[in-house]
């Protein structure tokens, strides 16, 4: 069986409105339902479990019924940090789960996740045993001392990569490296790929797009009701 692990549990302090952005509306639909729409409709994906805010748990489950989002299997309350959420939406799995059952974990704001990155994600997981989704950096990159008022040395560009998510292992993998996490004092990593690394962990990567943004900020709210609007032309390969 083939989970998505949505992560909603920002209250959304950057974007400065009154609600948290994931359940700002665009397009007539909250953006988390945007984002669970892609993984309803791919049909790799059996199950989705959301983990958000306690006091919008109820209004997701009648989101979900108003927009026919029937893989929606499980809505659990977030934590403190984005990692004790994550963590509180496999320790529900793990009741209802094998170990050997995968677990694919995306940012609810990532909005605009294709059919593709899912399926590269799956791929690279089966290959390898786990899969990360990037996109190269193609910005000159500045490394600053001094909280970015300046800065003298650069990063070589060709050796950087970008995560997003999804986010692919198998429940165990998953259940091993928070129950390490746990015992090594390791609390508040800001990613899945981040606590793998810090467990000695090699990261495989899996396609991304610059289109797969995580809507954090106004601009990036506008860029993808754009993204929203536009096709690829034909004639580009």
């Amino acid at each position: 069986m083939t989970i998505a692990l949505l992560t909603a549990a920002g209250t959304g302090t950057r974007m400065g409105q009154d609600i948290p952005k994931q359940f700002m509306y665009v397009e007539d639909k909250p953006l988390i339902i945007h984002t669970m729409e892609a993984f309803q409709k791919h049909p790799a994906i059996d199950k989705i479990l959301v983990v958000t805010l306690p006091a919008w748990i109820e209004v997701l489950r009648a989101y979900a019924n108003q927009y026919n989002i029937s893989k929606l299997e499980w809505i659990v309350p977030g934590g403190e940090t984005g990692q004790e959420s994550i963590l509180n939406g496999l320790l529900e799995l793990k009741k209802h789960c094998s170990e050997d059952d995968i677990i694919m974990i995306h940012d609810g704001n990532r909005c605009n996740i294709s059919s593709e990155i899912i399926s590269d994600s799956l791929v690279t997981y089966k290959t390898y045993g786990g899969a990360v989704a990037v996109i190269p950096c193609v910005e000159v990159v500045y490394y600053s001392d001094d909280s970015g008022e300046s800065a003298q040395k650069t990063l070589p560009r060709e050796n950087l990569y970008r995560t997003q998510t999804p986010h692919t292992y198998s429940l165990g993998k998953l259940l091993w490296a928070h129950e390490q996490a746990k015992a090594k004092n390791i609390n508040n990593t800001a990613a899945t790929c981040g606590l793998m690394t810090s467990l000695g962990e090699t990261i495989h990567f899996s396609k991304g797009s610059e289109q797969n943004l995580k809507i954090t900020t106004v601009d990036d709210l506008m860029i993808f009701k754009a993204l929203l609007h536009t096709k690829k032309d034909n004639w580009l390969k």
